[in-house]
């Protein structure tokens, strides 16, 4: 039986917008590289998002440095299989080498010799590098404390695809980051009768005095963060790109008929406690998105810029019922509930990379994405080196630098094998 072997440089594994950018700046520094992907390129995009789903950010921001959107208007929102166009146009134009319908199966760390093998369902690779280009969102989480109940229809947002496929009945939907929140706004639109369980949050305007957030963070130097602040490690964002772009008002969507709860705290006997924290997490939220507002009101003093003022953003409406008279807990048939969406996030999946780059609790040890494991580069992931670092224009700088450390080592390796 031939063993189908290939050398190769560098392997990048998954071909989603991280994989894509760091492909192109291995080919701008013509390093021999090949990316592997599982499914399609930009799969996700396709198959992993519900079917109104829009970029949050406006297409002249939420694109890469070397290629717009093509026939998009700069601040429109740009729907998802357009995205996942765009970088299947994006890795025809600069004709990078993709090989689609490849999954890995497991990297081992070569013994007596630099390198790694990697075991593919297209045969054995190996390679000098590895970048794992998989990202943050991979596996689905939903609690432990999810209810055994056969007569309940229970999915993860990332298997939300639009109102229909749902049954008669009312819907919780746990969770308010930006996935959250904008499932239960369509659900609600829909004409559905919906719960939406709200935990801690910032809630940036979509924009204000006539820019986008997008470009507030970035004047006021927030993307470049280098790491969360202390105490906001598990407070989501608040932020979509629907309906031509809005700002998230958890008041306004009280009034609109969501009906908003608390943190989800446990189940028992068909009964849903939730903790009285829904004033505190939406008082918070203002606090950050007013916060912005001065920010912003400071800049443009200090700049002389001539924006149009927006006295009316500073209002907010009037707290509702739901935050001075909270409901701390549900009898799920009394309520009508027949459906629990779970907008609770994602953990990754490290188990076919079996190298040293690991602490206790599985995640990543790296710096800027060069791992414990030299040979061994991480990509995609928040927070990597910035705010930015998971959208689609921060991934582009950390692949960049990336790159740049793999050139660096392969002139270290180079010197050495010509010596």
């Amino acid at each position: 039986m031939t063993v189908n072997i290939t050398d190769i440089d560098t392997l990048i594994v998954g071909a989603g917008q991280a994989g894509v950018a760091m492909s192109e700046h291995l080919s701008n520094q013509n390093v021999p590289h090949i990316l592997l992907e599982k499914s399609r390129i930009a799969e996700a995009w396709r198959t992993s998002r519900w079917d109104s789903l829009v970029a949050n950010g406006p297409a002249w921001h939420d694109r890469f440095p070397s290629m717009e959107f093509p026939n998009a208007e700069p601040d429109a929102f740009i729907p998802k299989e357009k995205v996942a166009d765009y970088f299947n146009a994006y890795v025809e134009k600069f004709n990078l080498p993709v090989r689609t319908s490849v999954e890995v199966f497991s990297v081992t760390k070569n013994t007596n010799a630099s390198g790694f093998t990697v075991e593919t369902s297209k045969g054995t690779f190996n390679t000098q590098r590895l970048v794992s280009a998989t990202g943050a969102f991979q596996v689905p989480i939903i609690p432990a404390i999810a209810p055994k109940d056969p007569e309940l229809y229970q999915i993860h947002s990332a298997k939300y695809r639009n109102p229909r496929q749902l049954p008669d009945g009312s819907i919780l939907v746990i969770g308010a980051g930006s996935s959250g929140v904008q499932i239960a706004d369509e659900l609600q639109r829909a004409g559905k009768d919906v719960y939406l369980s709200v935990g801690p949050h910032d809630r940036p305007p979509r924009s204000y005095r006539g820019r986008d957030f997008v470009w507030w963070l970035g004047v006021l130097g927030l993307w470049d963060a280098a790491a969360n602040e202390p105490g906001k490690e598990h407070v989501t964002i608040a932020v979509s790109g629907a309906h031509g772009g809005q700002t998230i008002d958890f008041r306004e969507l009280s009034k609109q008929g969501l009906k908003l709860i608390g943190r989800t705290e446990s189940f028992e006997n068909g009964i849903v406690s939730f903790r009285n924290d829904l004033a505190n997490s939406i008082r918070n939220g203002d606090d950050n998105y007013l916060s912005l507002l001065k920010r912003a009101d400071e800049y443009i003093a200090n700049n002389g810029l001539d924006l149009p003022e927006e006295p009316e953003a500073h209002q907010l409406l009037a707290d509702p019922e739901c935050m001075s008279n909270p409901t701390l807990e549900l009898d799920l048939k009394k309520a009508g509930i027949t459906s629990i969406i779970w907008a609770t996030g994602y953990t990754t999946d490290y188990s076919w990379l079996k190298v040293d780059a690991f602490d206790e609790n599985n995640q990543p040890k790296h710096h800027r994405g060069v791992s414990s494991e030299a040979g061994v580069y991480f990509l995609g992931l928040p927070w990597l080196s910035r705010r930015g670092s998971t959208f689609i224009w921060g991934v582009w700088h950390d692949a960049k630098y990336i790159a740049d450390q793999i050139v660096i080592q392969r002139q270290y390796q180079q010197y050495r094998n010509d010596a």
